[in-house]
């Protein structure tokens, strides 16, 4: 009787550890602009991507995060590429992991802080058609690097039953001494990136 009482009693628990841990993860799906080192749209790129997070409290997520950014090229260096007979663009795809801080979640909105890292490989580009651009762009891909990248930033999601909405804000580095930071001119390789994403907690 009480070995199937605690069989009970252990089901029970393990049902509702597996109920309240169904929603401590989400998986999401993201776009937005790339705004290069400001906040002007002449210099924008489309960034894509996806997000895991994992709850290991109930304010500390782990997240992993994989995407493209559609621009890393700062103002200065990207207005004289367009200015000149040759239009280059630097993209750049990426994968890291890091800790999100978020707020307890009562009314379905949840602000938050993030902070991650890991690796970009970034690409440069001659922008138009025609066989001579496909010619140098093939030579290009042989320079691409792949160089360390952090980001922080924040936002707010909104939660109802399985879905979660995020609007929010990123500021990536990518951290390389070679020829492609000479191509930022004295500045750095980074973007501002402002971003909405749409997804599910299980």
């Amino acid at each position: 009787m009480i070995n199937r009482t605690t069989s009970y009693v252990l089901a029970a628990c393990l049902g509702i550890a597996a109920s309240a841990s169904a929603q401590d993860r989400f998986v999401q799906g993201f776009g937005g602009l790339s705004l290069g080192s400001s906040f002007g749209l002449a210099n924008s790129g489309t960034d894509i991507g996806g997000v895991f997070g994992s709850h290991v409290t109930p304010n500390m997520m782990i997240v992993g995060e994989a995407g493209r950014i559609g621009n890393v090229l700062p103002p200065v260096a990207d207005v004289l590429f367009d200015l000149a007979p040759f239009d280059y663009s630097a993209s750049a795809w990426y994968a890291q992991g890091g800790v999100r801080f978020t707020t307890s979640n009562r009314s379905g909105i949840r602000p938050y802080a993030e902070t991650s890292a890991g690796f970009a490989r970034t690409s440069l580009h001659l922008n138009g058609a025609g066989f001579t651009n496909v010619l140098s762009n093939f030579g290009l891909q042989f320079l691409d690097r792949t160089d360390p990248i952090a980001s922080a930033g924040g936002g707010v999601t909104f939660e109802s039953g399985h879905l979660v909405a995020d609007i929010g804000y990123r500021y990536r580095r990518m951290f390389s001494s070679d020829w492609m930071s000479a191509l930022a001119l004295g500045d750095t390789l980074h973007s501002n990136e402002v971003r909405f994403g749409l997804g599910v907690k299980f």
